[in-house]
């Protein structure tokens, strides 16, 4: 399994050097005795880890440090703190870290407490407010280590068609109901068909994500669909659910008729294709769900390159 890059930021090169040969064996360490340095590297790479060593950065670290933790990108980056064992520990509301550990306590400590640190950043999961489900940060994590695990599983994208339409005609309350209730349905038949290590996340909007084995995936998509076109008509005016459309206009202002919200699926997977990062594949589930919104009504479509066949 590849190792987990920590960033170390001390101007004491003996403290480095400590630090790395008790950490070495475990992650990839990157060092470095400016912290500037440091935030080039962390801006082009997010590492597991931030190690700063505050008493031996400089004072403007702690500055520097609550910056970075302050943007919305980097706030979830986890942050070690080492400080000398005679100094004072600040308020922790003036220092933007989530562990510390004190300098006489690395060699017999650190390597215990920097795995808590990784350990507890990875359990920490954004959620989506009206769904609760997880979201980006979470999804593209999930991705990426089963990548990095070499599993093999299926992606798969859903994305509500029509939707807005009908957000615009009835209002965004029953509109997010429809949200919750979809985010819902698929999380339930997801877990009922893979209860263990499966994944299901909301990207926004009218768009989730979920992760299964990928002999279940087909399945469970189909299951979704025959049960989402069950109960979306319920969500209709009793004489649109009969028209089987509403009336509203498009975009551009012009009126249109809109069919009954459905879901189109897009399918990816990595027996048969090597993804070395998870844009790639979202990328090809993104790539399928386009071809799946070709298809009037529900529908999921799985990538025919990789050996699969389409569903009807």
């Amino acid at each position: 399994m590849k190792k987990k890059d920590i960033v170390i930021v001390s101007q004491r090169p003996a403290f480095s050097s400590l630090l790395e040969g008790t950490l070495q064996n475990d992650y990839h360490l990157m060092p470095f005795e400016n912290i500037l340095p440091a935030l080039n590297h962390i801006y082009n790479a997010i590492p597991g880890l931030l190690i700063i060593d505050i008493t031996g950065c400089g004072p403007f670290a702690t500055d520097i440090l609550n910056n970075l933790k302050g943007d919305p990108i980097f706030n979830q980056l986890p942050v070690l703190a080492v400080f000398d064992d005679a100094r004072e520990i600040p308020r922790w509301d003036s220092l933007l870290v989530e562990d510390y550990i004190l300098k006489g306590n690395v060699e017999r400590e650190g390597l215990a407490r920097v795995n808590l640190c990784v350990l507890r950043s990875e359990r920490v999961v954004e959620v989506n407010p009206l769904t609760k489900l997880p979201g980006n940060i979470s999804i593209n994590r999930q991705i990426q280590q089963r990548m990095d695990r070499g599993d093999v599983f299926a992606l798969a994208y859903g994305d509500l068609d029509n939707f807005k339409p009908f957000n615009d005609h009835y209002g965004f309350t029953r509109g997010d109901e429809v949200i919750k209730v979809a985010g819902r349905l698929i999380l339930n038949i997801v877990k009922n068909k893979q209860p263990v290590d499966s994944f299901m996340g909301h990207i926004g909007g009218d768009d989730f994500i979920y992760i299964m084995d990928l002999g279940l995936v087909e399945e469970a998509s189909a299951e979704i669909i025959l049960a989402l076109d069950r109960i979306i008509p319920t969500f209709y005016d009793p004489e649109d659910g009969k028209r089987g459309y509403i009336q509203t206009r498009d975009r551009q202002g012009n009126e249109k008729r809109f069919p009954v919200v459905s879901l189109s699926i897009g399918i990816a997977h990595n027996r048969y294709i090597s993804f070395s990062h998870y844009g790639e594949f979202t990328e090809v589930a993104s790539e399928m769900k386009k071809h799946a919104k070709l298809h009037r009504g529900s529908c999921y479509k799985i990538d025919k390159r990789q050996g699969h066949a389409t569903s009807p």
